[in-house]
């Protein structure tokens, strides 16, 4: 039942965010991933790190979590806000 309720409040505020175009990111938390071409990747609205590799970075975001692979990956930098991600990426994944 509890699911039920979660479902229909998603729905609910989607329906918002349609009716008063109000950017989905800010009303529902999701994830904001801006890539530029495959040398780095900038991730808005992120929860955390949860693994960190040369070859395999890790991210959770509200809804999903966001896996880079590639090589020589690493964070140039992150706040509690967004971070960044250089390195040869060669792909990304949302699980």
């Amino acid at each position: 039942m509890r699911e039920n309720k979660k479902k229909n409040g998603n729905k609910t505020k989607e329906f918002i965010v349609e009716s008063l175009k109000i950017p989905r990111d800010i009303v529902m938390g999701d994830s904001v991933l801006t890539v530029t071409g495959n040398a780095s990747a900038y991730i808005e609205n992120y929860r955390g790190i949860l693994e960190y590799s040369s070859c395999h970075i890790l991210i959770q975001g509200k809804n999903c979590q966001i896996c880079f692979e590639g090589k020589g990956l690493y964070i140039d930098y992150y706040t509690n806000e967004d971070m960044k991600i250089s390195g040869c990426i060669s792909s990304i994944q949302y699980i």
